[in-house]
């Protein structure tokens, strides 16, 4: 059975079961009647990625007040014309155009996963719960020096089953991060690089060289010289206290090879107490002393900022912001909360992602990063439209469709055409309920 004769619901499913997973034609982005005709089927054929028309969008064009509190989102139908990848205009809905129906399915920016390990997974192969693992994070590198080579043989066709996955729930774009070490050396990277060159034309990527046994703990350095010359986007890096015993000389190293080859840096940290609060300090002061890293720079995880009293989290945040380092969260909770709503009351940019899918260290994450919106707002507690509203800027890393005063900011003519219909009314009911993903659109490319 072709792909493209496969009804849209089963199409989805097989995409999670790793089944498929390329483009399709246009004329099945949104099932369709029975009675529309063959005519319309005929003049859709063969348009992805080139030029096409969507009518029957709902798109939200303000907020509804009651004094100055909002009570509802403002919608309406339109057309939109897609081109060469780009929103080429939006238009007053056209109900009769011969035209792909959306079928009045919400349309928003595709989500973005900003942090997952798309190199390293048991997704697609048989359930394997987590296992007991004595020594914390240095036993864990014990372990993955253990798995990598077993888990390399079929890494490619394993990270293509999970970008599936991530079309599935909305999300058309990821940063991930991949293992640089000497157990795999750059094989972990040059399999997710195919796995990418595979799905170009439907998923986007950028990569993080992450030295997850540490920079020398085991002898990475040469392995992360080599890589950031390779076509990656930021240095990476983890614990430099715990793994490495040496903040400065691991910080100042990662610093130093992100200069060298104009990159950018994104740092695991999980350590919570007074190494974790140092390292945060001395990587803002190596940013400030080094200016081209500001916007470039990322913390991930950054447990710290979840212990600091409300005083020295308002002095962090605001060093963050004024040197641009954003955090990029996985809104972790039982017992560590991150301040997420501090960090954007200062400006920080926040972002999040699944982390890890089904491997050795969870065996969580749905793939979905509107749930990780979802679980923001139940934890931080705004469940009023308006706040609902602002929690999607956490699944499409800070594109939202109108600003915080209503006026409507996305789609505008000229945007990517990176695109998530989903069964919704409005962001804040998406966000509510996870509603769920009927299509997702690509640079203009039509993944289902």
């Amino acid at each position: 059975m072709s792909r493209s004769s496969l009804p849209r619901k089963q199409f989805i499913q097989n995409a999670v079961l790793g089944i498929t997973g390329a483009a399709l034609s246009p004329r099945v982005l949104f099932a369709r009647d029975k009675n529309e005709t063959t005519a319309q089927e005929n003049a859709l054929e063969g348009k992805a990625g080139k030029s096409y028309t969507i009518k029957n969008v709902l798109l939200e064009t303000g907020f509804e007040y009651d004094g100055e509190e909002v009570i509802t989102t403002k919608t309406a139908l339109f057309c939109i014309e897609i081109e060469n990848g780009k929103i080429k205009k939006i238009s007053p809905n056209q109900p009769n155009a011969t035209a792909i129906d959306a079928k009045g399915m919400l349309m928003l920016p595709a989500f973005k996963d900003m942090h997952i390990h798309i190199d390293k997974t048991r997704y697609s192969e048989k359930w394997q719960a987590r296992r007991p693992v004595s020594g914390g994070i240095k036993g864990m590198i014990a372990l993955e020096q253990k798995i990598i080579p077993e888990l390399l043989k079929n890494s490619t066709a394993k990270a293509e089953r999970m970008i599936e996955l991530l079309q599935s729930k909305g999300t058309a774009f990821a940063r991930s991060q991949v293992n640089i070490e000497p157990t795999s050396k750059l094989d972990s990277l040059k399999h997710l690089q195919l796995a990418l060159e595979n799905k170009k034309n439907v998923f986007g990527a950028e990569l993080v060289a992450f030295p997850q046994h540490g920079i020398f703990y085991t002898d990475s350095v040469p392995y992360m010289k080599e890589a950031a010359k390779m076509d990656i986007d930021f240095i990476g890096g983890v614990d430099p206290y715990t793994i490495d015993g040496a903040i400065e000389k691991t910080m100042d190293f990662t610093v130093q090879l992100a200069l060298d080859n104009n990159k950018g840096i994104d740092l695991h940290l999980h350590e919570q107490g007074d190494s974790g609060l140092k390292t945060v300090e001395y990587l803002v002061d190596k940013v400030n002393e080094n200016p081209v890293l500001k916007g470039k720079t990322y913390l991930s995880h950054c447990f710290i900022l979840a212990k600091l009293d409300k005083n020295k989290l308002d002095e962090v945040s605001e060093k963050l912001a004024n040197a641009q380092i954003g955090i990029n969260s996985t809104v972790p909770f039982g017992g560590l909360i991150m301040p997420i709503p501090t960090l954007l009351k200062h400006g920080v940019k926040v972002m999040t992602g699944n982390d890890c899918i089904i491997d050795h260290w969870s065996t969580f994450g749905s793939g979905s990063v509107l749930q990780k919106a979802n679980i923001a707002a139940q934890l931080y507690g705004p469940s009023t439209e308006f706040g609902l509203s602002r929690m999607l800027k956490l699944a499409t890393a800070g594109t939202l469709p109108l600003d915080d005063k209503g006026i409507q900011q996305w789609p505008k003519s000229g945007d990517a055409a990176d695109l998530v219909f989903l069964h919704a009314s409005c962001s804040a009911e998406a966000v509510s309920r996870i509603s769920p993903v009927t299509s997702l659109v690509y640079q203009g490319n039509i993944v289902f």
